[in-house]
Parts: C-alpha cells; sequence; structure tokens
C-alpha cells in the first residue's frame, strides 16, 4: 500500500516506522525540519505520568508505562532510567493518604517492569538526596523511577530507522489541502494520489482538516508548555507542587544543568510558540519556594515552548485528557492528541485502522 504521512514530530516518525516495517511504501511530508516543533521541547521524560491518575486516565498511564520500559529495552544509548523524588511538605495541596495511593497503583499499573517500584523515605532521606531543598515542613518523599531521554536525538534515531526501511522523507515541504479520498496538494500546487493518507501533524491536524473543509468530531487544546533550562548541576529529579496550586512541575538533572518545567498555557495555533515572561517569573518562583539557593533571570541559560495539542472536554487545562483518538473518514485517517512516550503505541493502532 502506498501511504502518506503529514507531520515529522515523533507521532509522524513512528508512524512511518511502523507502517514500513510492515512492508508498505511510505512518503513523509514535514513542513519545517524533522523534530523541530513540540516533539523537541518535552521535558525529556519517557513516563507513565503520574499525574494523569488523578484524573481516571488509568488506560494511558497503563499503556504509557509500558511504552516507556519498551523504549528503555531499544534505545539504551538515547534513554536511562532515572529516580525520581516527590517530596511531601506538611503545607501541600495533596495528602499523604492520597499520594500512598496514586503511587500504589503507579507501581501496580507498572508491574513487571525491570524498573524499581515506589518507596517512601523519610525527610532526613530526601535531604541526603536533595541537600539544597528547604526543610521547613517537609516530612518526608516518595522515590520511585521513570525515564529520561534526549527527545530530538531520539527523533532523528527513529528517522534513520524510517530511511532504512525506504522511507521517502520530505523536509520543507508543506501540505496545503488534503482529501478524503487520500489526495494531498503541496504549497507549490504539486499533486499526489495514495492508497491511504495519515495526518498526524500534532497541533497543526486540526487545522489542515479546517483548511481542507473537512468535519471532524474532535476539536484541539493548544496548551504551550515552558520550560527553563538554568546554569545549576541538579543531581536528582524532583516533582514538586506549585505553591498554593493543585499543578505539579519538574525539576531535572540535564547535562550539568537544570530543567524547569512546565507551564500550562492556552494559546492559538496561529500565535507564536513561545514563553513568556509571566511563565518565566511562575517557574523561577515555585522554584525558590522550594530551594534554598534563589535563582533569578540571569541564571537562565535557556528557554524552550512546546504546544501540546490535547482533545478538548472541559475549560481547565489542568484536567484536559491526555488521551488521543483516531478518526477515519473514507481513506484518511487523523490522530488527535498524542504524547511523547505513547508515540509508538499510537502507530501500532494506526496501522490497525487502515
Amino acid at each position: 500500500m502506498d501511504i502518506g504521512i503529514v507531520g515529522g514530530g515523533i507521532n509522524g516518525l513512528c508512524c512511518a516506522w511502523e507502517l514500513a516495517r510492515g512492508g508498505h511504501y511510505v512518503t513523509l511530508y514535514e513542513k519545517d525540519m524533522l523534530m523541530q516543533a513540540t516533539s523537541r521541547s518535552s521535558s525529556k521524560l519517557l513516563h507513565g505520568g503520574f499525574r494523569y491518575l488523578e484524573n481516571g486516565q488509568l488506560r494511558l498511564v497503563s499503556e504509557a508505562l509500558h511504552e516507556r520500559d519498551l523504549w528503555l529495552s531499544i534505545v539504551p544509548h538515547l534513554a536511562k532510567p532515572l529516580p525520581i523524588i516527590y517530596p511531601k511538605y506538611k503545607s501541600g495541596k495533596r495528602s499523604k493518604w492520597l499520594l500512598d495511593s496514586g503511587f500504589m497503583f503507579y507501581s501496580m499499573l507498572s508491574r513487571g517492569s525491570a524498573l524499581p517500584g515506589h518507596r517512601w523515605i523519610s525527610d532526613k532521606e530526601v535531604y541526603s538526596y536533595i541537600p539544597e531543598l528547604k526543610t521547613a515542613g517537609l516530612q518526608g518523599g516518595y522515590r520511585y523511577y521513570d525515564a529520561q531521554m534526549d527527545d530530538y536525538m531520539l527523533g532523528l534515531w527513529v528517522a534513520q530507522q524510517c530511511r532504512e526501511l525506504g522511507v521517502e522523507i520530505k523536509e520543507r515541504t508543506a501540505v496545503r489541502e488534503l482529501s478524503p479520498h487520500a489526495n494531498i496538494i503541496l504549497y507549490d500546487g504539486t499533486e499526489r494520489q495514495f492508497d491511504r493518507l495519515i495526518n498526524v501533524a500534532g497541533p497543526w491536524a486540526e487545522s489542515v482538516l479546517k483548511v481542507s473543509n473537512i468535519k471532524t468530531k474532535y476539536q484541539l487544546d493548544l496548551i504551550r508548555g515552558s520550560h527553563l533550562i538554568i546554569n545549576r548541576i541538579s543531581h536528582h529529579a524532583l516533582i514538586l507542587e506549585v505553591p498554593d496550586e493543585m499543578r505539579i512541575f519538574f525539576v531535572l538533572p540535564w547535562h550539568d544543568k537544570t530543567i524547569i518545567g512546565t507551564t500550562e498555557v492556552r494559546q492559538s495555533i496561529d500565535d507564536q510558540i513561545q514563553c513568556s515572561n509571566k511563565e518565566i517569573s511562575y517557574l523561577i518562583d515555585s522554584y525558590n519556594y522550594y530551594f534554598i539557593s534563589p535563582i533569578n533571570k540571569r541564571d537562565i541559560f535557556d528557554v524552550f515552548s512546546g504546544l501540546r495539542p490535547l482533545i478538548r472536554s472541559c475549560m481547565n487545562p489542568q484536567k484536559v485528557s491526555r488521551e488521543y483518538a483516531i478518526q477515519r473518514k473514507d481513506k484518511l485517517i487523523t490522530v488527535f492528541g498524542g504524547k511523547w512516550t505513547t508515540a509508538m503505541a499510537l502507530a501500532r493502532k494506526v496501522k490497525k485502522s487502515l
């Protein structure tokens, strides 16, 4: 079967890889360069999504935990286990009972994994791992494992697997319109007919349908997530609660520096994907609430932002589902949503929907 794919992020690349392994002829179109948008602006984590449990997304967490382990097994040179600590402070919004239950479910859903499960550690043990933390009100914490990866390099590795299987990758080739009959029109006027066409353009998946006058039952919420990289060495990964909020944020070691993120800000597809001064202050203030030595804007080495394509379901960005959906209309398959860790699982489902 001759298959066209629109979108050169990690989900598009994994779809191309899976379909090429299945013996199909695949051409992938990317309007810029591969892995240049949201897929290289992640938190650099392969994880089950502990916080998704609060929204009841058990299926997604279970799938993501399985896929996390799969990535670790096939790309050990680009992904590694990452111990993470969730400190429990007296001022936190979540009770110990709630956190105990959450980590118990997380460990249950990851049963069979080679990674260790969670354990409660005392305040002294938390401090021994992270002596930079403020200890006032610290009651202890949870230590568990997920994984860290280099999102950009891992995406390029998947692209190389695609090329070795004969996938034709066309960068800087924007698709102007597509049709339910698997026909595409490029911006230079070129047309091409496929047996199947897969629209997996991430945040742009819905907009290309609108331009093509194709109706859909799904709508996307576009949520900007911004991160700071600061000139400070972090020896351990942390999940922390944003002060006086139910939101959490990560503090992660990264190439002898530290990543702090992420934010959740709604925006339009036409707006520039850029971290605002308000987001910078928000992340700095959240970090300084917990650490003895405060940081300021002069400590920032870099800033990056990505746009998450979430399926619209409610008004609160924190409660929007990270689930994805696959819709088929004649010979056109469109993917709505999707996250880094589950890209290969999504690709397997796309193959089944051909």
